[in-house]
């Protein structure tokens, strides 16, 4: 096993083709077919299940990838701590999309300006979606819903968000879940962390919503909200960045759900040049974040 295999390995994970991978790591795509299956013999288990024109990580490779990428992290530290090279290259960051809009434009930017050698790639999604693509070595850090209790994991609370109920302008006040059981809901995927509070903040009042309908952004929720069709659930600083905010009533949740952390999280023993600097900035942050 050595670092080239490594490498191999990791660019035929993210892309699902040898050929994909190949053109990345610039080799050519039997070398890279010989040197997994190198991997796969001396490792004794198959890191892929091989289709027509796909390869898909196994069980085993799915493991195999958490070690695999926190080898190659741990060298490329190494050699930026020995050659005193600053943050540079690409550093894939995940965020939910409240925080990407409003919780972390200046960060960026003031991250962007001080490493210009810093290729920010941002991914928005669900904290599940965003957990599970960190996991796989897709994200080198990512904000979400936590705290997150992994042991693979490590990360610190930044935001600390408010959870409003939105509803139509004339929606009379709703002060526990009883007063809208049945009510029509409009909210992310189920892998979201504020889909499952709200759900949870039926549930514990001893109620069942109506119909949910998945949406992909907040702006969407807002608009079919204003048409009086349904309720969502958002953060105030989200709520209150958008257009159309004041044609919507809004009422916090209760006491036990009414707050929610947003951490910043990342693999265990995975801190590289560009990750430790992003960590460092947005601590100075945090305190003034979950005061907010």
């Amino acid at each position: 096993m050595n670092l080239t295999q490594l490498e191999m390995f990791r660019a035929v994970a993210e892309t699902g083709s040898i050929s994909a991978a190949a053109a990345r790591v610039h080799r050519v795509p039997s070398n890279l077919t010989t040197r997994i299956k190198q991997l796969e013999d001396e490792l004794g288990v198959e890191l892929f299940i091989r289709e027509s024109q796909r390869m898909r990580l196994s069980a085993a490779g799915r493991h195999f990838l958490d070690y695999n990428n926190r080898i190659l992290d741990l060298v490329s530290e190494a050699k930026n701590a020995v050659t005193g090279h600053e943050p540079q290259g690409v550093f894939p960051l995940g965020a939910l999309e409240s925080t990407a809009a409003v919780r972390i434009p200046t960060l960026l930017a003031r991250y962007n300006q001080q490493f210009p050698k810093v290729e920010l790639a941002l991914k928005t999604g669900p904290s599940g979606g965003l957990i599970d693509a960190l996991l796989a070595g897709e994200l080198a850090a990512t904000f979400v819903d936590g705290p997150v209790f992994h042991p693979a994991l490590e990360g610190i609370p930044v935001y600390r968000e408010e959870m409003m109920i939105v509803a139509p302008a004339a929606h009379q006040a709703i002060a526990r879940a009883r007063d809208v059981q049945g009510a029509t809901l409009y909210a992310f995927r189920a892998n979201c962390a504020y889909r499952r509070h709200f759900e949870s903040w039926f549930h514990d009042d001893g109620v069942m919503p109506g119909k949910i309908y998945e949406m992909e952004s907040y702006h969407g929720m807002l608009a079919c909200v204003i048409a009086g069709s349904g309720l969502a659930l958002m953060p105030r600083s989200m709520l209150e960045s958008m257009p159309g905010s004041s044609s919507v009533a809004a009422w916090p949740l209760s006491a036990h759900y009414r707050y929610l952390n947003t951490w910043l999280i990342w693999r265990q023993g995975a801190q590289g040049g560009n990750l430790r600097e992003f960590i460092a900035m947005t601590q100075t942050q945090a305190h003034a974040g979950l005061a907010s």
